[in-house]
């Protein structure tokens, strides 16, 4: 395994060992058939907390974390999400709406480095930058996973049976950029037969938004608290379970929870889709 991230100049690998072990060359490493390209989103942790989602997945079901390359960039941080003051919806939407180009070609440069790099397929753990999947993935040959996609065949394949008196499963769907995020879950869910239920704009505004305040306040009680809110809006509508698309709110509540087990982390589809990846392709080129 090994991770690339960006000095201010260039590119330097950082961290290498497992594989480098055995080969005593990098490019040993990157030939391999199953290397997966990681992107790097807005957050930095967030990259690295799903690093360790493939690492635990792989080592439940008892295999070898596949090799892969991360490439991070602080940049993207910078663009869409300036520190310094807690920004509000409109300006933040519009804030994201003003350096999306920027964005894009960041990520589609990403994109093209981790390819030269050996990458036999691509990963994203960043929900925002999933907005711009389509554009990033344009004029690739690489297969690309897609969050949305990943998490609506986990669901249809957990074959879930509707609540109450409804006709169809009900997901619901929480997250902070709403206007960007919700779209392409929408999308990919209900190509698979579900129910998307989001809140409504008073809610959301009086429930997600305080507790994104409260959390850069460093309020957590009172953020989860409001997540809480949020969360029993969404159940009493009679859906299955609460897709959290957001770092933030996963955050927010205790492992411990009973909220907790009602909600999804996109991310871990992600990962458990990526090692199936490397696992198939692994089968494949050993049987032939």
């Amino acid at each position: 395994m090994m991770l690339l991230l960006p000095s201010s100049t260039s590119l330097q690998v950082i961290f290498s060992f497992t594989s480098l072990m055995k080969c005593q060359s990098s490019a040993c490493l990157l030939s391999q058939p199953r290397t997966v390209g990681i992107i790097g989103g807005v957050s930095v942790l967030s990259t690295l907390i799903f690093l360790e989602k493939l690492a635990c997945w792989s080592s439940r079901n008892g295999k070898e974390c596949p090799p892969f390359v991360v490439c991070s960039d602080p940049m993207l941080s910078r663009v869409l999400s300036p520190r310094g003051s807690f920004l509000s919806v409109k300006k933040r939407t519009a804030h994201i709406r003003l350096n999306q180009e920027q964005v894009i070609e960041n990520l589609r440069h990403k994109r093209n480095l981790l390819h030269q790099s050996g990458a036999r397929v691509l990963a994203m753990p960043c929900h925002l930058s999933h907005t711009w999947h389509r554009e990033i993935s344009e004029d690739s040959s690489l297969p690309f996973l897609h969050v949305g996609e990943c998490v609506a065949m986990e669901l249809k394949n957990s074959k879930l049976k509707p609540f109450h008196s409804a006709t169809t499963v009900r997901i619901g769907l929480l997250t902070t950029d709403s206007i960007f995020v919700s779209s392409y879950y929408q999308e990919k869910l209900q190509s698979q037969g579900f129910e998307v239920v989001l809140l409504d704009k008073a809610t959301e505004e009086h429930t997600l938004v305080p507790a994104m305040e409260a959390l850069y306040s460093k309020d957590i009680e009172g953020a989860r608290n409001l997540l809480r809110i949020a969360i029993h809006v969404l159940l009493v509508r009679a859906v299955n379970l609460v897709i959290l698309a957001s770092d933030d709110l996963m955050g927010i509540l205790p492992h411990n929870d009973p909220l907790h087990r009602k909600c999804i982390d996109p991310m871990d589809a992600l990962a458990r889709s990526t090692l199936l990846w490397a696992e198939t392709t692994e089968n494949i080129r050993t049987n032939f």
